[in-house]
């Protein structure tokens, strides 16, 4: 089936188009994946799936327009689409951990050091990471885009598939929360702050 999909081109063609306009982009959605997910074997998966899409939707690619443009919108397709199908099952607990944890003579003093772990587990680490991970997936996503990857205001709406005005909006905002979260690190790093 995959073959009747790619019959535009030929396997030598495919191969070359995919090596010189698409592989070169690997890091680049590893990175947006990964701050989309939070998660490394997530973004991992995302990144095979989005280049699975790729492989399979490659006629409809046309080569020398903006290949980082086309995957960035396979990728956040994709893991909008996951992101609902997770939303709609119900969480998943694996039954030998809680037999475990419930069986075991300090059960009680292990669950408690569990939530603990827990709660803290996203407070550590890098300060700025953690603010830009912070942030809601909508600023996030053109923090990530924008300041991170390069893109320009037009390719993020491409992207996105939202007008440029709200890619700038969303810009605003979100660096707008990213300077009040840092504002405090930032003071304690010895930076002078306009709160100085």
């Amino acid at each position: 089936m995959l073959e009747e999909i790619l019959s535009a081109y030929t396997d030598a063609q495919k191969k070359e188009l995919f090596h010189q306009e698409l592989f070169p982009h690997l890091r680049a959605l590893y990175n947006f994946a990964y701050r989309l997910t939070l998660q490394e074997d997530d973004a991992r998966d995302l990144v095979q799936d989005t280049f699975l899409k790729a492989l399979r939707f490659l006629d409809s690619f046309k080569k020398g327009t903006n290949a980082q443009a086309w995957l960035f919108r396979i990728l956040k397709n994709s893991f909008i689409n996951e992101y609902r199908k997770k939303r709609k099952e119900p969480v998943k607990v694996d039954y030998q951990d809680v037999e475990n944890i419930y069986n075991a003579e300090e059960g009680t003093a292990r669950m408690g050091e569990l939530i603990r772990i827990d709660e803290f587990k996203n407070q550590v680490g890098d300060e700025i990471s953690g603010a830009v991970n912070g942030l809601d997936e909508d600023f996030r996503t053109v923090v990530v885009l924008c300041d991170l990857e390069g893109f320009k205001y037009e390719e993020i709406a491409e992207v996105l598939e939202i007008p440029i005005g709200t890619v700038r909006s969303r810009l605003h905002r979100a660096r707008h929360l990213l300077r009040e979260k840092l504002m405090t690190y930032a003071k304690e790093m010895g930076y002078k702050t306009n709160g100085q």
